[in-house]
């Protein structure tokens, strides 16, 4: 039997052995309902007008400090009328507060942990901190309590970022229920004419019960990772933006979904990119359509040059299902841009050339990372398990060491049954090339990515250096993956 029909035989009985436990590594598990995910039954508003993120105030007097705090914890939203949902959020909100500084400020943000009977930390995605700063899972800050974290945002770090919790066994829950934000590094000189703005777009997806609540996860979600009912723009369905016609408008896409793909196009507006994870390319680069795997992000440029409504809608993306219930990705509109006959006033052109980015030289080192599920059937039920080069993950044990300063050569092989967005802590990293039925091919430009996809049966060859010391994590940013077993630990020496 193929290994997806196999696993769905089995599922009522994937958690009946201790062995499959021990592979999921996680504190406990709620929501064990076998079934596929429910239909949705509740309707969320659409078209009103889109809303701002709300922004995290600096409390420094200080030049050059950005000094906040950001409390966790539970807080109600109103997605649908006549219907309080009890989530959790940072400062109240969800998504979080974006946080806007400058490359060269100095952070301090104080993290309150008020989240009920649960540990939690603050991970700054990406971005360039220490180990000891990073909200890594090894560091969890106890409910109730406080802690400080500190960094600098050395030249050149200017990108589109975002922070969500990492506790062990409970980030894809904390993350589906509301704590995800989004962190933007300002270059001291912008290239891009202040005249297209920066708007930045969260998504995030929402799954209610007809109760208002945010059901558990089942073992679907457990297996593909949680998929909502409803994808959200800044916490809205579908929200409007009006513009005159002849705009040209700077945009920072996030997916902040827990296992959403979305391959998305702008019906009727043509889209150029400008920058991915770690900031701008070196120069723009037009698109039809653009594929955001979970974690990843993606800074736009988009022309509304005529008027009337332009959709940005999904596209179908097969991305690999174990089970029923697969969701109908395709069609969905997520937000709408109205464009009047009023014409906008006319701006500066979009510069050819960017910034340069240097290509990592030579690596000393090469290394192999191979993504397998493991489901063996036995005298107890099925064990199961997402694996990295055969082992889940252990966050005693250290999986690999590197030096700090040398360039590596990570070859990430996806042996399994659906695709994998793979995200390596403290660094960002150059894709060098795909390989996937004995062809190669290489990146429609060179970028400095944090989180790349890994589709099934592809091979991605990708060049990364790692500055400072101390333990790190890589990991499918799929949560519930990362939760079952798919991470690992490198531990940076100097």
């Amino acid at each position: 039997m193929h290994r997806r029909g196999f696993l769905a035989a089995g599922l009522a009985t994937v958690l009946g052995s201790k062995r499959a436990i021990a592979q999921m590594k996680m504190d406990d598990m709620p929501g064990m309902d076998m079934g596929a995910a429910p239909q949705a039954t509740v309707v969320l508003p659409e078209g009103e007008a889109l809303r701002d993120l709300s922004r995290l105030a600096n409390e420094a007097d200080t030049p050059g400090l950005f000094k906040a705090k950001l409390t966790a914890g539970s807080t109600t939203a109103r997605f649908a009328e006549g219907l309080d949902t009890p989530i959790l959020g940072y400062n109240g909100t969800s998504p979080g507060p974006l946080i806007e500084a400058v490359e060269g400020d100095r952070v301090e943000i104080t993290f309150a942990n008020r989240i009920a009977d649960q540990a939690s930390t603050i991970h700054w995605h990406g971005m360039p901190v220490p180990a000891d700063q990073d909200g890594n899972p090894m560091d969890p800050v106890a409910t109730g309590t406080d802690r400080t974290y500190s960094f600098d945002l050395p030249e050149g770090s200017a990108g589109s970022y975002w922070y969500h919790p990492h506790p062990h066994g409970k980030t894809a829950e904390q993350v589906y229920r509301g704590l995800a934000g989004a962190f933007v590094v300002k270059p001291k000189a912008d290239p891009i004419p202040a005249a297209y703005g920066d708007t930045v777009l969260v998504f995030t997806d929402l799954r209610l019960a007809a109760d208002g609540s945010l059901p558990d996860n089942t073992m679907t979600d457990l297996m593909n990772g949680r998929v909502g009912d409803h994808v959200l723009v800044n916490g809205q369905k579908n929200p409007v933006l009006t513009v005159p016609f002849g705009t040209k408008r700077r945009f920072r896409f996030y997916n902040a979904t827990n296992a959403r793909f979305l391959r998305l196009s702008f019906d009727g507006a043509p889209m150029t990119i400008i920058g991915t994870d770690g900031g701008l390319l070196e120069a723009p680069v037009a698109a039809d359509d653009i594929l955001l795997s979970p974690a990843e992000r993606l800074e736009l440029i988009v022309s509304f040059e005529k008027p009337g409504p332009a959709t940005l809608s999904t596209l179908d993306y097969d991305r690999g299902w174990m089970g029923a219930g697969r969701p109908a990705d395709a069609g969905l509109t997520l937000f709408t841009v109205n464009v009047s006959e009023t014409p906008a006033e006319p701006v500066p052109p979009l510069p050819d050339r960017l910034r340069p980015i240097a290509q990592l030289g030579a690596p000393a080192v090469s290394r192999r990372f191979v993504f397998t599920e493991t489901m063996t059937m036995n005298v107890t039920g099925m064990e199961m398990g997402f694996l990295i080069n055969g082992a889940a993950f252990d966050m005693s044990r250290v999986d690999i060491v590197a030096k700090a300063g040398q360039v590596e050569l990570w070859e990430i092989v996806n042996k399994a049954d659906m695709d994998h967005p793979f995200h390596v802590h403290g660094t960002q990293f150059q894709v060098v090339e795909y390989e996937r039925g004995g062809e190669i091919s290489k990146p429609a430009y060179r970028a400095w990515k944090d989180t790349v996809n890994v589709a099934r049966g592809e091979t991605v060859r990708l060049l990364l250096r790692q500055d400072r010391p101390g333990p790190r994590m890589y990991h499918c940013h799929i949560l519930e993956h990362e939760q079952l077993g798919m991470m690992g630990i490198v531990d940076v020496q100097a």
